[in-house]
């Protein structure tokens, strides 16, 4: 008796591997950055260091543009309030206006003695102050959002453990 045939094997198709979605390749980004490390005082002299740097780098190349050294208070915010330790969260954007202030001493105008340059750096205090609230409400967002998340992991993990 003839065997019969076998039947067809049935066509697999596959999907093309496509580039991961924004943000995953974000989420992966983020997650090589160094974990947070910093105190505190730790994450004021970062901040501090940074925006002294920056705006001297700013008065020299750039005339104190306002723009720019905003934009770099902003990261500058943004990473120290990322890289500050869970135990020092609460603390950690209290040193960013300062460092914003100490910053300013540098893009500020040398007009005439010391009077002469505190008045200039209550000036540029005063007129970019925008870019000292948004800095300073970023980093109080990232905290207030890593503390949650933090007290949210804890409750979870005492849940479990009972």
């Amino acid at each position: 008796m003839p065997r019969p045939a076998a039947p067809a094997a049935p066509t697999v198709y596959r999907a093309q591997s496509r580039p991961p979605p924004p943000i995953a390749a974000t989420a992966a980004a983020l997650s090589r950055l160094p974990g947070p490390r910093l105190t505190a005082l730790g994450s004021g002299l970062l901040a501090t260091l940074t925006m002294l740097l920056v705006g001297f780098l700013d008065a020299l190349l750039l005339d104190g543009a306002p723009g720019v050294y905003g934009v770099f208070f902003v990261l500058t915010a943004a990473a120290c309030a990322l890289w500050v330790r869970p135990a020092d969260l609460m603390i950690a954007p209290v040193g960013v206006p300062i460092a914003f202030a100490v910053g300013a001493i540098a893009i500020s105008d040398d007009s005439g003695g010391t009077g002469g340059r505190i008045m200039s750096v209550v000036t540029a205090l005063a007129v970019h102050a925008g870019w000292l609230y948004a800095g300073t409400v970023l980093a109080v967002l990232i905290v207030c959002v890593r503390r949650a998340a933090l007290v949210s992991r804890q409750h979870r993990e005492r849940r479990q453990g009972r």
